[in-house]
């Protein structure tokens, strides 16, 4: 069982969430329900638990102060939030879980079996991306943290030629030749990749650097030879939009 604790000030959420984990995912024992970031630091330090479900907008306190507290995070976190895009793309950023209110059971199962398979919590690295992000910092950090089976890698964004999806997990072909599987889907990877500017999905199955282009060729969607040797198939839907980044002068 995984020992959780609920973290939010709107009673009618914590209620929701508590139905939802009962209902759907039987391998998490809900040890208690806080209402306040205060109190949460209480029962964290008293129940020690495995995981927290964190509401990011609470008053006094919001749950990202509430993990400044801790020099090194001993339990997983996924975060629940109403829509902030901001809060979304740093939580995305540092690859780390949230759940988007109201809670799709869906997800929750995913980001609940994403505990499960990495079993430890994640790092104080993952943990400072994040705040760096929200604190607006410019720490010319340009890594991503990415999810695996056996925890996580930290890979310069540049140095990922393609992603490829494979069900619920990507697979990432880098410079150095070798390839990383992520825990993520690739929409997932996307969204991580996103601020960076130079990545673009151009099939439902894979995402490229578009620095990494050598050449397209031409078809019914075409395809693309990357840096590497390798080849990806172009969509059909998805052409226009990739001649359009190849060549910004085109009309």
């Amino acid at each position: 069982m995984i020992k959780a604790i609920l973290i939010d000030d709107e009673v009618h959420c914590i209620d929701t969430l508590s139905i939802l984990i009962s209902d759907y995912c039987p391998e998490v024992e809900v040890i208690e329900r806080c209402h306040s970031a205060k109190r949460a630091l209480e029962m964290i330090e008293k129940l020690k638990p495995e995981l927290l479900f964190l509401d990011i907008e609470m008053p006094v306190m919001n749950g990202f102060e509430l993990l400044e507290h801790f020099k090194q995070i001993p339990f997983s976190v996924i975060f629940t939030t109403s829509y902030d895009q901001y809060a979304i793309k740093a939580i995305r950023f540092s690859a780390l879980d949230y759940l988007l209110k109201p809670i799709d059971p869906k997800e929750l199962v995913s980001a609940v079996h994403k505990v499960e398979v990495n079993k430890t919590p994640p790092s104080a690295e993952q943990f400072k991306m994040l705040m760096d992000q929200i604190q607006h910092k410019d720490s010319g950090f340009t890594k991503i943290a990415v999810p695996t089976s056996e925890g996580f890698e930290l890979i310069p964004a540049d140095n990922v030629i393609r992603c490829e999806a494979d069900d619920n997990y990507t697979h990432l072909f880098l410079k150095n030749k070798s390839r990383i599987t992520a825990c993520r889907t690739l929409k997932e990877m996307e969204d991580q990749l996103d601020d960076f500017g130079y990545f673009i999905r151009v099939h439902h199955s894979y995402l490229v650097n578009l620095n990494e282009v050598a050449k397209y060729i031409r078809g019914e969607g075409g395809y693309l030879v990357m840096n590497d040797g390798s080849t990806v198939n172009v969509s059909r839907s998805r052409k226009d939009t990739l001649l359009h980044k190849l060549q910004p002068g085109r009309v």
